[in-house]
This record gives structure tokens, sequence and C-alpha cells, in this order.
């Protein structure tokens, strides 16, 4: 059996150095060159050509070069293993970043065009870590040099323009826009002809740039401090909250807190708003209350669970003292508003609300942890019942010293720690 060989055919340098630079196959097909491997010779690098214009050179001098040259070559060679230690220490990628300035993206291509004499262009993506597609789709056309554009325009012309993007912008941050909804501003920018997008792309471009509108609210001055009180018994807040049950009944919860240590003086849980259960909360507060020369002012609002024959005559007995928040003084009743917020968002939404009982239940449960085991943030540390009784006045001194003492334990157990390198760094020390 005879085997036949076909001769390998080999091209002049120059030419292959030509369509590699130009990108031009057709420089080479129509000197006969197959297209196969005229479009092998654009992706892989040139190889490198000795020619015979540095036989001039002595042997010294070929020498020094060849020295001079190799550490300049040990030189890039560390500084490209260090730029790549930091991308990879970095998980950077610009697969997953944007570049809204065209002249970055007109940087990263000359910068490849240059490498590309001595890197194939594969390897040169994978080490910025950019996607082939992405790559030609910059290089394809003029229009990727645009800024603000995360591709070509000409490939996705149904895409607004800069234009619109700044109508929509300028529209959005006006003033005198700032009291049409963002979806309703959206229409009437199609009504007066400037912008015809859907608010749905409206929306999408108000959280990608984070644009904001215009919508100070103007106030009356506020006071920044409360009404705080200087002992235990000395202002009572009275509130009556509703809570829904899962079968759409409500229930009506009944608390009094104390304004000085922020303690649950009293609640109830009732079927009813009845003004009898207001009554029964003052009552059983006022029976734990300490004996004092001026009876507890009790703040509450002007509803009807708290301005009613019932509890008006109870405070004509002289046991309480009745102030109505904005009626009789400037203030809101917030710090009991404040304790209905983190009892329903922090602890009665979180279960199953089926029946008045378990309402019950559940609020026994947080007024037991308020009181006694959570410590309030406005009292450096203590609990709501240590602030009433007057149990917790270590309690400051005592976390502030167990702070600096496990402040002081993390630094020696960060000195203390060692790794496999530790050893020979002392050791070379």
């Amino acid at each position: 059996m005879t085997t036949t060989t076909r001769p390998q055919q080999r091209y002049d340098h120059r030419l292959r150095d030509l369509v590699h630079y130009t990108g031009d196959v057709t420089l080479a097909t129509d000197l006969g060159v197959p297209r196969s491997t005229a479009r092998g010779w654009l992706g892989a690098a040139p190889p490198v050509v000795v020619s015979l214009e540095g036989a001039a050179l002595t042997e010294p001098a070929l020498r020094q070069e060849i020295l001079r040259l190799r550490r300049r070559v040990q030189k890039l060679a560390a500084l490209l293993r260090l730029v790549l230690a930091l991308l990879r220490a970095s998980r950077f990628t610009l697969s997953r970043e944007r570049l809204p300035r065209g002249c970055d993206k007109m940087r990263i291509l000359r910068a490849v065009d240059r490498a590309r004499g001595c890197i194939p262009l594969r390897a040169l993506l994978r080490v910025l870590g950019l996607s082939p597609s992405r790559f030609h789709a910059w290089r394809r056309q003029d229009a990727c040099a645009l800024d603000d554009q995360s591709a070509c325009p000409r490939t996705s012309p149904h895409r607004l323009t800069r234009a619109d993007v700044l109508a929509i912008e300028e529209m959005v941050t006006s003033p005198d826009y700032r009291h049409v909804p963002t979806g309703t501003l959206a229409v009437l920018a199609q009504r007066l002809g400037r912008v015809w997008a859907s608010p749905s792309t409206w929306y999408r471009l108000v959280r990608q740039y984070g644009w904001r509108r215009p919508r100070l609210r103007v106030h009356p001055a506020k006071p920044k401090i409360g009404l705080r009180t200087t002992r235990a018994d000395e202002m009572w807040h009275i509130d009556t909250t509703v809570i829904r049950l899962l079968d759409g009944t409500r229930t009506y919860l009944h608390a009094v807190i104390d304004n000085f240590s922020r303690r649950i003086l009293a609640w109830r849980v009732a079927d009813t708003c009845a003004p009898v259960n207001s009554v029964a909360v003052l009552l059983d507060a006022s029976r734990g209350a300490a004996s004092a020369e001026t009876p507890p002012v009790v703040l509450a609002d002007g509803g009807v669970e708290n301005v009613n024959a019932q509890v008006d005559a109870l405070i004509t007995t002289g046991v309480l003292r009745r102030v109505l928040a904005f009626t009789d003084l400037q203030f809101s009743n917030s710090m009991i508003e404040a304790w209905w917020r983190s009892l329903k968002h922090q602890w009665l939404f979180l279960h199953s609300l089926d029946s008045v009982a378990t309402v019950r239940r559940l609020v026994a449960f947080y007024v037991e942890e308020h009181n006694r085991v959570l410590p309030h943030s406005a009292f450096r540390g203590q609990t709501p019942d240590e602030m009433y009784f007057g149990t917790g006045e270590a309690v400051p001194a005592d976390l502030t010293a167990r702070a600096a003492a496990a402040r002081r334990a993390r630094v020696e157990a960060n000195r203390m720690a060692t790794c496999e390198a530790c050893p020979s760094v002392d050791a070379a020390a």
C-alpha cells in the first residue's frame, strides 16, 4: 500500500503579518491563499521571524542585547503576575460591568490591538474577562464609542436615545411636575410630545439612575425632645389600638405606659371598644403606682375611649389627672404609638391571629419580655422594670467594664492568632 503525503504550503511571513495587522483576509485570498488559512492568521499571534537584519551586530553586542531583553521580560512577567493576582483577588470582570463612557471602550480596543501582536486574542479576552461576543460588538460599529450605551444602538434601534433619557430626567427632577406621580408623568410626557415611553420604562430609569422626585414636604418645626419626666408614675400614656383577626373580626387592646421608664403598667384585650375597659386599665395601673404628693398625669388623645362619662367620673375622684394631646398641650401621644408599632410588627404579625385568646396570650408574652427582659436603648442597657423600680443603677457601669474587658480579650486573641507562615517570619527576623 502506497501512502501519499500532501506537501505543506508555506507563505511569506510579511503577507501573514499584513493580514494580521489589517484584518483583511482578501489581501491573501486574492493571491491564492485559502480562506481558512487566512482566517487562522487573524486569530493567532504571528510567529517571531528572525531575519538577517541583525547579522551586522557583533557577538558581544548580541549577548548584551539578549541579557537586556531577558531582564525586561522578567520585569514584565513579574508585573503581569501582580496584575493577574489582583484581578483574581478582586473578582473583577468586564462581563458584569458597564462602561458608560465611550472613550473607555476605545481605550480598551486600542490596548487589545496593540497586544494582539504578541498574544492571541482569545488569551487577551480571557485576561480581561470580556466575552468575544461583546468585544466584536464593540468593534462591529463605530457607534460603540457613544457615551452611556450598554451596547451598540444600531443593534437595538428601539431603545431610548440619550436625548430621551435626558428629557425623562428633566421631567422627573423638575419642581414643576413634583405633584405628578411617575406613572402619570409618563403619559403626560406623551401628551406633551416630549418622550414616548411606557411608565414601566420610567420606573426602571428612576431606579437605575437614582433620580429623586423634588417632594420635600414642609412641616412646622417639631420639638427634638418630647415629654420627659424625672421619676416614675409622673406621667402615663394611654391609648387603644385595633387588631384585626383572620376571620375579619376586630379586637381592641388597651394599655398604659409610664413615660419615665417605658414600662407597661396595665393592659387589657377586649372584644368591644367599651369605655369601661379604659377605666379598668387605669385602675390597674393606679393600684401598682407608688404613693406621691401629686397624682399621675394621664396623657390621652381625644378619642371616645378616653373622653367619656366613665373616665370623667374616675378623673373627678382625684386619683388621676388627664391631659389631652394636641388640645391641652402641643405634644402628641407618640410614646404609646411607638410601642404599638413594635408590638404589632415585631411580634403579633408574625403569628396567626385566629382568636381573642391567641391575641391575649401573645400580648402577655410580649409585655413580660418588654418590661423584664429587653433592655431599652434610652436607658444604657437597663430594662423598663429596672428603671421603674430603681434596681438597675449599676447596669451601665457594669456593661462598660465588660465591654472594655471584651475588647482586651479580642485584641489578645488576634495577637495570638498564627498561621503557617508566622514561624518562618519570626525565624527570619
